[in-house]
């Protein structure tokens, strides 16, 4: 669904219940369900962890810089001259305790929703976003990014239950 035909007080909500369904989703694990994957190629519940709150993260900083100074440019070139399996593997996802991550993504998820509620017209503010792919330079309103930040968590967070489905956690 488009985040046009969403409600903002609706979207901004379900953009903060995140972290608690995140939460929700891995009660009662151990340390070593944590380690556990879907499939041989597939990430584990920690290392989706880990990418769920370093995504978010550098995205907090595309919100703030377009409520603070829009029709701004972001880029994610250093980022992107990289790829997400070798980020997980330069960042040790497989051996770090996830705790410091969900305290960064409850926090991250929470100061964004409240600068979302106070800053006037914040979900359409802009930046122009420089992409690695042929859709080159683009404006991108902080809604998109909301939206967008929502259904990755909620995609990872499915993903998370799925693997624990598989193996009976």
């Amino acid at each position: 669904m488009s985040a046009q035909l969403v409600d903002p007080d609706e979207l901004i909500a379900n953009y903060g219940n995140c972290p608690s369904q995140l939460e929700g989703a891995i009660i009662g694990l151990s340390e070593l369900n944590l380690d556990i994957r879907k499939s041989p190629e597939s990430w584990t519940i920690r290392e989706t962890i880990h990418h769920i709150a370093d995504g978010d993260d550098m995205w907090k900083l595309f919100i703030k810089r377009a409520i603070g100074n829009p029709n701004g440019e972001y880029t994610f070139d250093w980022y992107w001259q990289v790829p997400q399996d070798e980020w997980a593997k330069h960042w040790h996802y497989q051996e770090r305790s996830i705790e410091p991550s969900l305290a960064l993504f409850r926090a991250n998820r929470s100061h964004i929703v409240q600068l979302l509620r106070h800053a006037p017209g914040a979900l359409e503010k802009s930046l122009r976003v420089r992409w690695p792919t042929k859709l080159g330079e683009q404006e991108v309103k902080v809604r998109l990014i909301v939206e967008g930040q929502t259904q990755h968590a909620l995609a990872h967070i499915a993903e998370i239950r799925e693997i624990r489905a598989v193996h009976g956690v």
